[in-house]
């Protein structure tokens, strides 16, 4: 990478940000670390060899990411790259079992959470005339599978606002990339079996995942284009996963 830039990344505190902000820290760039566990954050920030900024915030608290924005030091305030990497899914359950709170919590931060921080954001860049909006989705915005159902909407609603906004900022030079992971063996998965580590174990058996290196390098790829090009799109699969064809319910 030439230039360094100021990169905010949200989820920070392990997975694919975690990842991400190591891999960008080695190109110099100034990183503001931004997630709820601030502790990991302080631990993660003394291991970088960069200028870094870590902020405590929970992206659902609409209020909490208005004073994050507010509160930044002058030296990391102008934004030029945010990746929006906070995200969870939580459980696996078809529909008629799944748990309601589950699915306000992945609504709250899939979707309204990268809401807040990319209205923030947007009008900073816009005034200046650059930036990059990065935006963490799925696979599963796409690929229907049995217990994603809200996970998978949420998902799908990145990938369309992110065209969405890629419209909105036509002439402005802000540039926006979703990235769509298949399925990686992170933090992530841990939350989405809630604590069950052996439920974890067993879905990584007799196959190679993605790891979290493998999107924070797609990541940096992404920032590493010229100002004139903008990846719209792009699906990261592990070499073991692909499509699985229409499900059949045979009767007997």
């Amino acid at each position: 990478m030439n230039k360094q830039f100021t990169i905010l990344i949200t989820g920070a505190s392990a997975g694919f940000g975690e990842a991400t902000a190591r891999v960008l820290a080695e190109a110099g760039h100034k990183l503001v670390l931004v997630a709820r566990r601030k502790e990991r954050l302080e631990k993660l920030a003394g291991e970088l060899k960069t200028k870094v900024h870590i902020a405590g915030c929970d992206v659902t608290d609409r209020k909490a990411v208005e004073r994050l924005f507010g509160e930044l030091p002058p030296e990391f305030a102008d934004i030029d790259v945010l990746v929006n990497n906070a995200g969870l899914a939580l459980g696996s359950q078809p529909a008629p079992d799944a748990n309601l709170d589950d699915w306000d919590r992945m609504v709250d931060t899939n979707i309204k959470g990268l809401m807040y921080v990319t209205r923030q954001a947007l009008p900073r860049m816009t005034e200046r005339g650059s930036g990059l909006i990065i935006n963490i989705g799925s696979v599963s915005a796409f690929l229907p599978y049995r217990g994603s159902n809200v996970y998978g909407a949420t998902k799908a609603f990145v990938r369309q606002f992110s065209r969405n906004l890629r419209a909105d900022l036509s002439g402005t030079e802000v540039k926006v990339t979703n990235i769509e992971p298949g399925a990686a063996r992170t933090e992530f998965s841990e939350v989405r079996f809630k604590g069950n580590r052996q439920q974890f174990e067993d879905y990584y058996q007799g196959w190679q995942p993605l790891e979290a290196e493998d999107i924070a390098r797609t990541i940096a790829w992404v920032i590493d284009q010229p100002a004139h090009v903008n990846i719209d799109n792009v699906e990261v699969w592990p070499l073991d996963q692909t499509y699985g064809g229409a499900a059949l319910n045979k009767k007997q």
